[in-house]
Parts: structure tokens; sequence; C-alpha cells
């Protein structure tokens, strides 16, 4: 009978381990290569390389890369100022490390680049673990409060084009007209809604709910810590500068391509916070580095803006959008080589400085 538990328990842990891979591995990897596919399923590859030759003006792109490795050392200095906040005193160069090792461990298992910066900055300074993850969650979390107010204030401003792009479309029009007004969608999220507050009502004893409690109280807390820790204005600074460096990242980018720079040209700053803001929010879609989810928010951005302008078609800015995440996919990989080199050169030393000191 004793057999039997143990086997069901060793059974059921099996089931949950596959179920966590699938869910942070699988899955991202599977939305990744589908969107890929059907991004590249109907281009030329030669007819996209050949425009890139052509027209791509490599100045601006090397611009954009600077700006992307300035926007990872100012997130780090930020998440500096949040780590002296918890007490833990470290020097920037290995929290700047633990921000480009973040990203490229991104690119190949989702989300856990998290992890791995949390466990890197935990080990080399000998501090708590949670102490350290609730830092980085609240960090991540300040992300997410600033990409709502961007979408917000970028709606307001955009109000005219987007109506405009709606009533060229009739089609998307009353798709969404009927979506919004549809009693069944709203019939959907009140019986949403209703479910969530039953399964919080009814189980919430429950080891499941009980975590996901905790996490969300933990979230409030490590967010709420900013409001009264040491530096906090210098920390608002560099929240301003960090999202300052991705909007001109892509506001840059735009002027490699001359069909891109004309949209610029002609309909302003706008068009680049929409891409800028429908960008953002494809972050949020489980996938390796953004990659596929980035370019369809791109992509379709740039089409609120494209009708007036000659050349700007679907195929100019599907290139447009691989050669922008291309290149900064590119720049991660060998910021991780950097970082992983640097990490395993760093501990060498240490242990060799161990050995000598022993010795002596």
């Amino acid at each position: 009978m004793e057999t039997n538990d143990t086997n069901r328990s060793g059974q059921s842990a099996d089931k949950r381990q596959w179920l966590k891979k699938l869910l942070r591995y699988i899955i991202p990897l599977a939305i990744t290569v589908g969107l890929c596919w059907i991004l590249f399923k109907d281009q030329d590859p030669v007819a996209m390389i050949r425009t890139i030759r052509e027209k791509c003006r490599w100045e601006w792109i090397g611009l954009v890369l600077t700006l992307s490795i300035l926007s990872h050392v100012i997130r780090a200095m930020r998440w500096r100022i949040q780590l002296e906040g918890i007490g833990i005193k470290i020097v920037l160069y290995p929290v700047v490390l633990s921000i480009f090792g973040c990203y490229a461990v991104n690119l190949v298992f989702p989300r856990l680049g998290e992890l791995w910066r949390t466990g890197y900055i935990s080990q080399r300074q000998d501090a708590p673990f949670d102490k350290v993850f609730g830092s980085m969650v609240a960090d991540r979390l300040a992300d997410t409060v600033t990409v709502a107010l961007l979408t917000l204030v970028t709606f307001v401003l955009a109000g005219p084009q987007l109506t405009e792009y709606l009533s060229q479309n009739k089609e998307t029009y009353l798709a969404l007209k009927e979506l919004v007004t549809s009693p069944w969608t709203w019939a959907a999220v009140g019986f949403g809604l209703l479910l969530l507050w039953a399964l919080f009502a009814r189980a919430k004893n429950t080891r499941i709910v009980r975590k996901v409690i905790g996490f969300a109280k933990g979230l409030w807390k490590g967010f709420a810590a900013v409001a009264t820790m040491h530096g906090r204005g210098r920390w608002l600074l560099l929240t301003a500068a960090l999202w300052g460096c991705y909007f001109m990242q892509l506001y840059f980018a735009f002027f490699a391509f001359p069909e891109t720079a004309q949209m610029i040209e002609r309909h302003g700053v706008i068009a680049a916070l929409v891409c800028f803001v429908f960008s953002s929010l494809s972050m949020g879609v489980p996938s390796n580095g953004g990659i596929g989810p980035w370019q369809w928010a791109i992509i379709f951005g740039i089409s609120f803006f494209s009708a007036d302008i000659p050349g700007l078609t679907r195929e100019t800015a599907t290139t447009f959008a691989n050669l922008v995440m291309g290149t900064q996919t590119v720049l991660l990989i060998l910021l991780g080589l950097f970082t992983f080199i640097s990490i395993a050169v760093g501990r060498q030393r240490k242990s060799h400085q161990s050995n000598t000191d022993y010795h002596a």
C-alpha cells in the first residue's frame, strides 16, 4: 500500500515537472518558431538581403546598438540602487554583467534569465536569494507600470491616426466593434471574473492559491519599497533615462531605411511612439528574447502610417523589423559571451588568489 502511494506521489511529481518544462521552455519556443515561420513563409530571403545591402544606412544601426548597451548599463545602475536599498552593497560592474547575462539567457530559455541574474548576484554577494529576487521583481514591475502609462499616453496622443486607420480598414473596424459590443464578450468577462472570485474564495487555503496570494503581496511589498528607499530620486531619473534609451533606439532605427525615415518625417514622433508601445507590449508574449512577437508588433505599428508612403510595403516593414531584431540578437549573444567569459576569468583569479593566500 505504501509502495503504491509512493509511486503515485512520484508520478504526480514527474507530471508537475513536465508541466513546468512545457510552460517554461516548449510553449515559448513553439510561439517563437510559429510566428517566425508565418513571418518568413511568404518572404523572399534573397530580396530581403538585397534590400538591406542597397538601402540600409548602417551608421544608424550602429547608433541603435550603442544605445542598447547604454540602456543595459542604466538598468544595472537602477537595480543597484534597489539592491543597496535592501542592504546589499555592490560595485556596478557585476550588476552590469548580470544584466548582460540575463538577456543572453532569455534568448535560449525565456524568463529564466531573471532567475539567473538573481542567483548570480545572490551567490556573488552571499545574500539571501529571496531578497535579491524581490528586488528583481520590483525592477520588472516598474517596467510594467511604465509600459501601462506609455500605452495610455500614446493612445490619447495618437487617437486621430488610429481612428483614421480604422476608418480606412472597415473589416478591422467592424470586427473590433462587434467584439466590444457583443454581449457574449461581456458575458465571458463576467464569467471569468466570477470564476476567479470563486476560486480564491473557496480555495483560499490551498497551497497554489496561497502561493499566488503570497507572490502578489511580495510584488507589492517590493514595489512599495521604491517609494521609501534611499536614492529614489536617482531611481526615477534612471527609469526615465532607461525608457528614453529604449524609445530612441527604435526612433533612430527608422532612419536606417528611406521608407521608414519618410514615415517619421511625415507623421512625426507619434508614429515612432505607436510602434514603440506595440513593441513594448509584445515583450509580454512568452518567446525567446521577443523574437517573433516583436517583429509582428513593429509591422503592425508601421501599417498605421504606411498608406501615404510609396514603397513602405509589408515586405519593407518586415525587412526593417527583422534587421533590427537580428542585429539586437547578435549583440545580446556577444554581450552574453563577454559576460560568461568575464565571470569565468574572475572566478579563476579568485580561486588562484585563495590558493596563493593558503600556501603563503
